[in-house]
C-alpha cells in the first residue's frame, strides 16, 4: 500500500497525486494540516532518508524562519522538533511504499512504484 503525505494545496503534492491518479495507482493521502505529522513515521523517514533531505530549505516556511531558528537546525533531533512544530517545512510529498520512502516528486522513481 502506498501512503502519500503532504499538504493538499502544495503544487508538488498536486503533481504527484495527479501522476498517480492518471496511472490508476491506489494510494492513501495523509494531510499534514488536518492530521498532523505522525511522529513514528517522521522517525522512520529520518532514519531512511536523513533529516537533511526532509527539511525543505528552499521553501517559504524555511525562508520565513528567523535566522536563529534556521541556525538551530543542525542535527536530527533539532530538525525533528522543527518538522513537528512546522509541518510545512517538510519537503513534500513524502511517499511510503512498504519500507521504501521517497521525498519529493521524481517521475522515474514514481514509475518504479507503479510497477511494484
Amino acid at each position: 500500500m502506498i501512503t502519500l503525505y503532504g499538504i493538499p494545496n502544495c503544487d508538488t503534492v498536486k503533481k504527484a497525486r495527479r501522476w498517480l491518479d492518471e496511472r490508476g495507482v491506489a494510494y492513501t493521502f495523509h494531510d499534514f494540516k488536518k492530521q498532523g505529522v505522525p511522529e513514528s513515521r517522521l522517525d522512520a523517514w529520518i532514519e531512511a532518508r536523513g533529516w537533511e533531505k526532509l527539511v525543505n530549505r528552499q521553501g517559504t516556511t524555511w525562508r520565513k524562519l528567523p535566522p536563529a531558528d534556521q541556525a538551530a537546525v543542525k542535527d536530527a533531533a533539532s530538525a525533528r522538533a522543527l518538522m513537528l512544530s512546522q509541518p510545512s517545512v517538510i519537503k513534500r510529498p513524502v511517499v511510503e511504499v512498504g519500507k521504501d520512502v521517497l521525498v519529493g516528486f521524481d517521475e522515474q522513481a514514481y514509475a518504479q512504484l507503479a510497477q511494484a
